[in-house]
């Protein structure tokens, strides 16, 4: 990893407080539920996002339909597919999050740059977990 890249890395770890997990999953397995629980553990507010489980509880944390209802937040995390990604890129702008975080193998090259143009830094591709 670059220098600069670590450097933004280790700034969003240290600016992000409350962060949306779209698609939040209650599979233990899936490593959306692992990264939540690792976020959580470090004392990150997490806000888990998946309308399927809506109203649910999360690993302590009640689950929200839509990226709107998250509310204020720092940082978008995504699950999703990169399909998926221009939409949630677009309702993060409109939420005022400072970071864009596209998991491993999420990948969307247009909405990054719309994101970043917008203010935002994005991060792509790679999972906090690991960086952090």
């Amino acid at each position: 990893m670059a220098a600069d890249q670590h450097a933004s890395i280790e700034q969003i770890r240290s600016d992000t407080r409350r962060i949306a997990l779209v698609g939040a999953s209650a599979n233990p397995a899936r490593p959306s539920h692992g990264v939540m629980r690792f976020l959580l553990d470090r004392g990150y507010e997490v806000v888990p996002v998946n309308p399927g489980l809506a109203g649910q509880s999360l690993l302590g944390q009640t689950v929200v339909a839509t990226l709107a209802e998250a509310g204020p937040v720092d940082m978008v995390d995504v699950f999703r597919a990169s399909g998926h990604v221009a939409g949630i890129a677009d309702e993060a702008i409109r939420l005022g999050a400072r970071t864009l975080w596209l998991q491993l193998g999420v990948v969307d090259e247009v909405a990054a740059a719309r994101a970043r143009a917008a203010g935002l830094r994005v991060v792509m591709d790679r999972c906090p977990k690991i960086e952090w």
